[in-house]
């Protein structure tokens, strides 16, 4: 599979990694799962712009963890792939 400690591997066609283990994928969904339950008790908790403007930014920052967790557990490098050549 992968060496010990990585998480994801580098996509074969563009750029980015992609989950390869179990860690990877919990991180991955659990992000997920937790940006959607966030922004739906905002957005129907509070009617208020800056709950929307909360939203917003709670969602990039939870991408900006997954991007720094994706960079850190990945095997190699993140370039542009263009497949197997």
């Amino acid at each position: 599979m992968t060496m010990a400690g990585y998480w994801f591997k580098p996509k074969r066609y563009g750029y980015g990694a992609t989950p390869v283990t179990w860690q990877g994928w919990a991180v991955t969904l659990g992000t997920v799962a937790i940006m959607v339950a966030v922004s739906l008790f905002l957005r129907l908790t509070e009617p208020h712009e800056w709950a929307l403007a909360a939203m917003f930014g709670f969602d990039a920052l939870a991408l900006v963890v997954l991007f720094i967790v994706c960079r850190r557990k990945t095997e190699g490098e993140w370039r542009w792939r263009w497949g197997s050549r």
